[in-house]
């Protein structure tokens, strides 16, 4: 195995940005936001380049109250470091940043679980960086060139506290279509045998392609509410809509359930998650169906199918404000026919991902749309992230999902 860091010099100099903001601005950094809007920046002492440094003073005594880099393509001009006064931005600095985040993953590591998510962006303080760890293989996915100057003392650090023998780097659309010296699925550490790694997570085994695998090869956000419905499973029929490689479908077969019933557009997906299943013991019947989810659940409703346990987790509806209103009516929509392919006394989970759809709006919807089936249900459950996917920002909370008992 090769344990040679593979990525180029940063030849460019990194400058250091003297920025004022206007009040909005400034309210923002203060109260601990990661994002500084170009429209924000008042006065800048000269053109800046992606990846330098910006030191944001106050206008009214110019003290400094925050660090960030600077991204000259993106209309969030400054990705913020550092909230408060002075401070060196250094390799140790980013070293005891990725320190801080370990140790709020540690109690997860305390499980089965060889899985997690490292670095969860800016809300581990690390704007456009997500870091996955799957078993010895550590992806890291970049959504901001701003990182290329800092990349060699972090993926040290990185590889340093997780163990890491291959590393592995994802590059978002933006970055794979302006970088050169980079490509989306490079191994710049140590050797991949497969691209397939397998993981275990809560004592469920799986797997993830981390070369062309959505985002970094797997969703590992949903966790703890995959092991919830595994555990609510034993001897029951299970519908995991928007199933993709079967997260929740795998955990309910490992968790004995009778029939697992796995819906997913893409036949691809499909056929990772039965070979998910295969890589646990388990004596139920896996099923897939492959469609749109909307079509394949109102066929089933034809048929007058109803399962004991059905989990709808779709994509997220909602990525730019224009969508809300249609992403509101697409939940209430699935919530409906949710309701309707659940059992006597079944268990109907709901979730979204849509960070613009907010957790008070989505439980209002599903509320609303089974009440008025005057059907009796109880909540169950209100959930978010798992551990490994802290909140340190409004706009960082993005997943929820309730569990609806019927009577």
């Amino acid at each position: 195995m090769s344990n040679q860091l593979n990525i180029p010099e940063y030849n460019k100099l990194i400058s250091r940005l003297a920025i004022k903001l206007n009040a909005n601005g400034e309210r923002s950094v203060l109260q601990g936001h990661p994002w500084v809007f170009e429209s924000s920046i008042v006065k800048q002492n000269k053109e800046g380049q992606t990846g330098d440094i910006c030191i944001i003073f106050r206008k009214r005594d110019d003290s400094v109250i925050g660090i960030g880099l600077h991204d000259k393509s993106s209309p969030i001009r400054i990705k913020m470091l550092h909230h408060g006064g002075s401070q060196k931005i250094d390799d140790a600095f980013f070293n005891k940043a990725i320190q801080s985040a370990f140790k709020k993953r540690e109690a997860l590591l305390k499980t089965n679980t060889n899985s997690y998510r490292l670095l969860f962006g800016e809300n581990d303080g690390f704007p456009g960086l997500i870091a996955d760890v799957y078993a010895n293989v550590l992806v890291v996915k970049l959504y901001s060139a701003i990182w290329f100057p800092y990349l060699k003392p972090i993926i040290k650090s990185l590889i340093d506290i997780s163990k890491a023998e291959t590393v592995v780097l994802r590059l978002s659309r933006n970055l794979q279509q302006s970088n050169i010296d980079y490509s989306d699925g490079q191994v710049i550490y140590g050797e991949l045998e497969n691209e397939t790694v397998q993981f275990v997570e809560h004592s469920v085994h799986f797997s993830a392609n981390v070369i062309k695998g959505h985002k970094t090869g797997y969703f590992l956000d949903h966790r703890h509410n995959r092991k919830r419905v595994g555990e609510w499973s034993k001897g029951k029929t299970v519908l995991d809509v928007f199933s993709y490689a079967g997260g929740f479908s795998v955990h309910a077969l490992a968790n004995q359930a009778k029939e697992v019933t796995s819906l997913d557009i893409s036949k691809q997906a499909l056929e990772i998650a039965v070979e998910n299943g295969k890589l646990n013991d388990y004596s139920g019947k896996h099923t897939t169906i492959a469609g749109d989810a909307f079509e394949e659940m109102e066929k089933l409703i034809q048929l007058k199918q109803t399962f004991d346990v059905v989990v709808i987790d779709p994509p997220s509806f909602a990525k730019q404000q224009s969508e809300i209103h249609l992403a509101k009516k697409k939940y209430a929509q699935l919530a409906k026919l949710g309701e309707k392919l659940t059992a006597k006394k079944g268990l109907l989970v709901l979730a979204s991902c849509s960070s613009r759809v907010l957790a008070d709006s989505f439980f209002d919807i599903n509320q609303q749309v089974l009440k008025a089936t005057n059907r009796p249900f109880k909540v169950n459950l209100k959930t978010q992230h798992d551990s490994d996917h802290p909140i340190g920002f409004p706009e960082g909370a993005y997943l929820k999902c309730g569990y609806y008992k019927f009577d």
